[in-house]
């Protein structure tokens, strides 16, 4: 059961071959038992109780399309009855009055939480490994990283734990972990998920979209999560869309730009031969390839790295241990409360960016930094902007190596944040992109890895994006591939 899609499980729903309450019994089973380490919380109790009610629904014949769905979300979004974490120390038993929008979505869809899944701490991070509960691991490769920041919500969908679920992306944290474990993700474009109740690390940057088997299951869940949400200054007032209605399009005459930045010395021979050959396998589908370029790519990394920890010191500012979270258990003043609350509730990548981003904002460096990288941020989505005369999607790769090992990169954080080069482009421009299965490269100790083609679309384009990657993957299987059958 484990090894089915969305709409194969919801057909079995509304057939009644099996009912809510035994899929997410057998999927809280597998969780339980599972040694990856991806989810931090799970109310077996809550779990089992919303499957109840789906189970209801679907009696009634009154069942939406996701009703009786395992779910299981990243622990970025706060949840009422499971923990709110951040993947941090400074909330680790923090449980939320409210439900943020997106779960509220799935709830109101019918689908039945499973718990929260593992993260870098407020999503700060490319490996999972600043989690202060310790990295989830990559189920193809347990020496590996999953990716990050959403690194347990791609393990439990490659390793079986989870149908669905969800996950953030603020420089790539979707694409990239989907693309290290083998699975499909998408981030839809910024303001088309509300990101209220989402713990903010970059406010203009954060993005919440679904992580699940296949690009169809990905259109299913954006239907229930995407949408404007007047709680969120941030939401774009559109009308819903069905993420579902262009799939089975053909993709004669399609465009593929194809940037040569992204083809670089950095890449290495195995990603760039699956990538290749995904290329090709486009252009038997019909589609055309255009060489394009996105000259200011090499910019994406230091602007990124401006700008998102600017906004991550304002952001996180509100955790001082006065209203809720961790507080030291000594300390002599208000400052001195402060002071060792602050030092003992966050880990140290997210002591780096808070330092960097107070930097850049402080009296005398806000002009020669955070002004002129939002600056370059407008002249890289220039860049985009014209490439999009010359193509309909943008194809490449994700990152520039297969998932590297469990603390190869722990000591040096430049090199976690160069992994990020090919993905910052299209967060700082706000553009939707996505991540698909598209071959195997060589790990570090030459076990086989995933490679993740990466698909970037024009603003609000993601039913596009849904079918150029949905026709890829009726033609190949890479996404049907599970751990331990490569």
């Amino acid at each position: 059961m484990h090894t089915k899609t969305i709409k194969e499980l919801s057909a079995l729903l509304r057939d009644r071959e099996v009912s809510a309450t035994e899929l997410a019994q057998g999927y809280l089973e597998r969780a339980q038992a599972s040694d990856l380490n991806a989810y931090i919380d799970i109310q077996p109790e809550l779990t089992l109780a919303q499957a109840a009610e789906a189970d209801k629904r679907l009696a009634a014949g009154n069942a939406a399309p996701l009703t009786g769905i395992p779910i299981a979300h990243k622990d970025i979004f706060v949840t009422r009855g499971w923990r709110s974490t951040a993947g941090s120390r400074m909330l680790e038993n923090y449980v939320s009055p409210f439900d943020a929008s997106v779960v509220e979505a799935f709830q109101a869809a019918g689908m039945v939480t499973l718990g929260k899944l593992n993260c870098d701490e407020f999503a700060m991070g490319s490996s999972n490994e600043n989690s202060y509960f310790g990295p989830a691991k990559n189920p193809w490769d347990t020496s590996a990283v999953p990716g990050g920041s959403s690194g347990g919500s791609a393990v439990a969908i490659a390793a079986g734990l989870a149908p669905a679920a969800t996950a953030t992306d603020t420089g790539g944290s979707i694409r990239q972990p989907a693309a290290f474990c083998g699975v499909t993700g998408i981030k839809p474009t910024y303001g088309r998920v509300s990101r209220y109740g989402m713990i903010a690390f970059a406010s203009s940057l954060d993005q919440g979209g679904p992580i699940a088997r296949t690009a169809e299951d990905c259109a299913l869940l954006l239907n229930a999560m995407a949408g404007f949400d007047p709680r969120d200054s941030t939401s774009v007032e559109r009308d819903r869309e069905d993420y579902t209605r262009d799939l089975e399009k053909d993709l004669k005459g399609l465009r593929i730009g194809v940037p040569k930045e992204y083809f670089g010395p950095g890449l290495s021979a195995d990603v760039e031969a699956a990538i290749r050959a995904a290329l090709t396998e486009y252009e038997k589908l019909g589609a055309t390839l255009v060489e394009i370029s996105l000259p200011k790519t090499e910019l994406s990394i230091p602007v990124y790295y401006v700008i998102a920890p600017a906004e991550a010191s304002s952001n996180l500012s509100r955790f001082d241990g006065v209203r809720y979270g961790h507080r030291a258990a000594q300390y002599t003043d208000l400052a001195d409360m402060y002071r060792k609350t602050r030092s003992e509730g966050f880990g140290e990548e997210v002591k780096r960016r808070i330092l960097v981003g107070a930097y850049v904002l402080s009296h005398g460096y806000y002009d020669a930094y955070y002004l002129q990288a939002q600056k370059i941020r407008r002249l890289i989505a220039d860049d985009f902007r014209q490439a999009f005369t010359q193509c309909d999607v943008i194809m490449g790769p994700v990152a520039p190596t297969v998932a590297w090992d469990l603390g190869a990169k722990a000591d040096d954080p430049v090199a976690n944040y160069l992994a990020d080069i090919f993905t910052l482009g299209a967060s700082l421009a706000g553009l939707p992109g996505m991540s698909i299965p598209c071959g195997f490269g060589q790990g570090e100790k030459n076990g086989k890895r995933p490679v993740g083609l990466q698909l970037i679309g024009n603003y609000f384009g993601e039913a596009k994006l849904l079918n150029i990657a949905h026709q890829y993957q009726r033609a190949t299987d890479w996404h049907l591939r599970q751990p331990g059958q490569q």
